[in-house]
């Protein structure tokens, strides 16, 4: 008789929504099954921990930045492309805006947001059934909200990169269900905004032993997010949605700024105060686990032993440099330094600043700006081939620079001002802002998210929201843009197996 054997949680063992079967049927009545599998607690927290493995793609060595930041950050006017790039023909149209639905990036990113969702609906639905003697009441109902989290959190990133996507509320058994529609934003936003408010009935916070799960915070978090978002796509509701916005971040509590700008982003401060989601990484390889990366390497230019795939462009540069040498450090934003390797008197002061030794030592005299953000944070971990530093996908400093948003679109500047002065002076070390206008705070709030998010890929939504893109593209020198590329077409293979779409 032919049989199957069950994998591990951890190696995903729910279906594919690319797939017209049901992974977990078997044939042998002593195999799990989709139907006998979820029996008590252990079960239940193997499968949300399948859920969550789906964040970002997959930790897996060079593979997961291949396709995490090609999709999202090579659009964006902030960034350019390092001397590699030109030999993967599927990223050079991302950032020359050639792409056609046969792409194959934003296929897997496609791909594994709805593997995600498939993974996540199989919790809502197969824990909710698990009976109380088997379970406790309370552990169910968390372990399905925070399903219900990360099934919100997987339609975000969809619905932020196509125009249009396919809503999926119910685990696919049945080979006739993968023929659906695509829904409308309106439709798409609702559903994602009452799974993100079933969430924030989720704990505010958990031990050390479970870095990583999504909290009551990120649910408000990320509910403020999608309110503010619709804010701008829904004007005749905008009101309503600003409120909303601020309600929710308003809910956002228990975190704080970090001074130390950069130690969030090369592995020495993971989960820190003022991290509200973040994506975990692990040098651990027991068990067969494989949790670490070679994002160094992607990130990394030539000259710092990297493969030169992103580099901070001209744009990026002149932003930081915007406002002068007016930190209370006496050089330029704080962020700047923590964000950037570049050619001036700092990294070049004998103290070693780049990994021991002068940029000069490094790039030879060159004057070629290259990402630090998500770098080791020494040599030793620089010349190690692999790499276990944490993306923090929600942070604090984005749940006040939304606040400030929002505020101001609701014509108070004088209660965005001083958010956005918190954050300068945290992480930039600088003065208050100048203005008080609502232009002038728009304008800020710009310049303060251009320059406090780098390669965290928030910019491409940044612009779209406000209605900048085209303007900020032709700024960058950045040909090949029209308003027709502000989003992806859905991907051929989804059209080709789905009969809704043909």
């Amino acid at each position: 008789m032919k049989k199957y054997i069950l994998l591990p949680a951890a190696l995903l063992f729910a279906a594919s929504l690319t797939s017209c079967e049901d992974y977990l049927t078997v044939e042998s009545p002593d195999q799990l099954t989709s139907s006998n599998f979820w029996r008590n607690e252990a079960d239940a927290q193997a499968g949300v921990a399948a859920a969550y493995s789906q964040l970002e793609y997959y930790i897996d060595t060079w593979e997961f930045a291949e396709v995490k930041w090609p999709v999202e950050a090579y659009r964006e006017d902030i960034v350019t492309i390092g001397s590699d790039v030109p030999n993967y023909p599927n990223w050079m149209e991302l950032y020359n805006f050639s792409f056609t639905n046969g792409n194959s990036q934003f296929t897997s990113y496609w791909d594994n947001n709805y593997k995600g969702i498939s993974f996540a609906n199989q919790v809502v639905e197969k824990v909710s059934e698990i009976p109380d003697g088997a379970i406790d009441p309370s552990v169910r109902a968390q372990i399905v909200n925070e399903a219900k989290f990360l099934r919100a959190y997987y339609h975000i990133k969809l619905i932020l990169n196509w125009k249009e996507i396919i809503v999926r509320d119910h685990y696919i058994t049945n080979p006739d269900d993968l023929n659906r529609g695509l829904s409308s934003r309106p439709e798409t936003w609702d559903f994602i905004m009452r799974d993100l408010t079933d969430a924030t009935a989720l704990p505010a916070s958990y031990g050390s032993d479970n870095a990583g799960r999504a909290t009551r915070g990120a649910a408000y978090a990320y509910l403020g997010f999608a309110n503010l978002t619709r804010a701008y796509e829904e004007p005749a509701r905008k009101d309503e949605f600003l409120k909303g916005a601020i309600d929710a971040l308003d809910n956002v509590k228990g975190y704080s700024l970090e001074k130390n700008y950069g130690s969030m982003f090369d592995a020495t401060n993971k989960n820190c105060k003022e991290s509200v989601f973040e994506l975990q990484t692990s040098m651990s390889t027991a068990n067969g686990a494989n949790y670490r990366t070679q994002l160094h390497r992607w990130i990394g230019c030539s000259e710092l032993w990297g493969w030169d795939e992103i580099l901070p462009s001209a744009v990026l540069m002149n932003e930081f440099r915007k406002e002068g040498m007016t930190a209370t450090t006496g050089r330029y934003d704080s962020r700047m330094y923590a964000t950037v390797f570049f050619k001036c008197d700092y990294f070049n002061d004998g103290n070693g600043h780049v990994y021991g030794y002068d940029y000069d030592d490094w790039f030879d005299g060159a004057d070629k700006p290259a990402f630090r953000k998500f770098m080791p944070a020494d040599y030793a971990g620089l010349e190690t081939n692999y790499c276990a530093i944490n993306i923090p996908l929600m942070r604090y400093s984005n749940v006040l620079l939304m606040k400030a948003e929002a505020y101001n679109e609701q014509n108070h500047p004088e209660k965005a001002i001083p958010l956005i002065n918190e954050v300068r002076d945290v992480h930039g070390d600088m003065p208050a802002m100048k203005g008080t206008s609502q232009e002038d705070v728009r304008a800020q709030i710009e310049h303060e998210r251009m320059i406090e998010f780098p390669l965290e890929n928030w910019r491409w939504y940044d612009l779209r929201r406000w209605g900048k893109t085209a303007q900020a593209l032709q700024n960058a020198g950045r040909p090949g843009y029209d308003d027709s590329k502000a989003f992806y077409p859905v991907p051929l293979t989804e059209i080709n197996a789905n009969g809704a779409l043909k």
